[in-house]
Formats: C-alpha cells, structure tokens, sequence
C-alpha cells in the first residue's frame, strides 16, 4: 500500500525555492520600511512605504483579520495611489480542502475597478485553481498541478469568455526532493522557457540558478542567473546573485534584536566599473528595515 501523497504546490508556486532564492532580500532600489502590529483581537495592521527614484514615498496601510475558526480572512489595504484594496477569503467551509478568494480594487480617481474571484481546491497529490476576472472579459483561469513520489505536472489555460477562444496557455514540469527541486515552464503560448534548479547544500547554504530563453526576444541567447545564501549565524545571513550581463547583487540581512530585522542591498555592474566613458551611476544601493510587533 502506497504512502499518501503530499498537496503539491500550487501553479505560481512551482520553482518558488529558486525564485525566492533568486529575488528576495536585494534591497538596491531605495530606502524602504515596514512596520507590522497585530491587537489582542488578532487584527494585523502593516505599514509599508519606500522612496522611488523622484524622491517621491509611494506605500500602503494595510490590516487584516483572521477568523481561524470559521476559516475566515478578511484583508482592507489603502494606498498612497488613492486605491482601495480588499480580500475577502473563506477556506474549509464547503468542502476539506476548498477555498473561495475574492480580490477587489477600486481607484476613485480614475473610476476604475476590478475584480477577481478564486476558487482552490486541494487535497493528496492535487492542486487545482480557477480564477475568474468579473470585468474584463470576463476571462477564466485554470491552472493544475499534479504530484506523486515528487515529481510534478501543471498546467495553466485561461478563456476569454466574450471571444469564445483559448487566450493564454502554458506548461511546466518538475521534481522537489528534500534538499533540491528541479522545475522547467513553457510560458507565453509556450514561446517563453524557464528552467531553475535549488539546491539545499547544507543547514547553512544554498544555491540555485535560473535560465530564461524567449523565442520572440530581439536578443538572442539566453539569460541566466546564479545566486547563493550563506546564513552566518541564526541571526544573519548574506546572498549574492550574478547574471550573464555581469550585474552582481549582494545582500546583507540581521534580526537587530525580535522583532526589527534591517537588510541592505548592492548591485554592481560588472562590466563598466573601469569604464570612464560611461555616464551615470553603475551601482545602486538600498536598504529596508522591519519593526514587527
């Protein structure tokens, strides 16, 4: 008799260890700052905010409140944009492993709003989604994964409703493992391809790449990235990451004390450090602090 297969990630979720690997924690794009509090009731307030390139502080306040015995979640957010956010999501009420996620957003300014409306169901060795957008279309999303003894198989299709034609299409295969995971996609009408590898080298290291190859890009050939995190003690780890365009990314993250984390980021490109011709800064620098509560 077989073993019970584990929930296999979702859709967005395949190659997330390398991705997060790949993404998080570089913090060269400004000076950015995140406070979260939550009240004795179990509502979570976030403020978050970073400096744009003009100077200008665009960021959001968000709270949110969770109902765990009646699988509720309810998320209000207001950003600097003058845009409304809510998420309204509501699990293991209809059936073991279904969950109903309703999006919405509305920017007064510009009379615009939309509206988004999920539906999760998940149980052994399935993952299964269906997105459908209320206002423009409408469109309907469908997205698959399937996992057994750690391979995966997904699969993603979204429907345009009003043309009565298969608008977007896309595939991807995989293998997670406890120390590594292997994920392949085929995106864009399978015209994009991706593949991306993590590797768990030890408790204190890990290491991952990605490659990126577009049939319809102007430049030919493929981009390829490569990273590496090194946790220096429990408190304290560093990331670096280069590409094959010669931009090296370093990042720097310590838990100053609980609750209030910094980050610090550089990106350096490579290639132009000698170059006296060239005009502008080559590097960007950035940091992002963390006040938790």
């Amino acid at each position: 008799m077989s073993l019970p297969q584990p929930v296999p990630p979702s859709w967005k979720d395949l190659g997330k260890s390398s991705n997060d690997l790949l993404s998080k924690d570089y913090y060269f794009h400004g000076t950015s700052l995140e406070v979260k509090t939550k009240t004795p009731s179990g509502v979570t307030f976030k403020v978050q905010g970073s400096q744009t390139k003009s100077d200008a502080i665009i960021g959001d306040i968000e709270a949110k409140y969770i109902d765990s015995k009646n699988g509720l979640t309810f998320t209000q957010a207001w950003t600097t944009a003058n845009v409304l956010k809510t998420q309204v999501e509501l699990e293991n009420q209809f059936a073991k492993g279904f969950k109903l996620d309703l999006n919405t957003s509305l920017h007064p300014d510009k009379n615009h709003k939309t509206a988004v409306l999920h539906a999760i169901y998940k149980q052994s060795g399935l993952h299964t989604r269906t997105a459908v957008d209320l206002f423009k279309g409408p469109t309907v999303t469908a997205d698959t994964v399937i996992g057994r003894d750690g391979f995966l198989l997904g699969a993603e299709a979204s429907y345009n409703v009003t043309e009565g034609k298969i608008s977007h299409y896309s595939a991807a295969a995989g293998y997670n493992a406890p120390e590594y995971a292997v994920t392949l996609h085929a995106l864009s009408n399978l015209h994009n391809f991706h593949a991306s590898y993590y590797h768990r080298v030890s408790a204190d290291v890990e290491a991952g790449a990605k490659a990126v190859y577009d049939t319809k890009a102007t430049a030919p050939g493929v981009a390829l990235e490569v990273g590496a995190k090194a946790y220096l003690d429990s408190a304290a780890f560093i990331k670096a990451k280069i590409n094959n365009s010669g931009v090296l990314a370093l990042g720097y993250t310590q838990a100053l004390r609980p609750g209030v984390k910094a980050s610090f980021g550089l990106a350096l490109d490579t290639q132009k450090l000698n170059d006296a011709s060239h005009q502008g800064p080559i590097h960007k620098v950035g940091c992002h602090f963390v006040f938790e509560s």
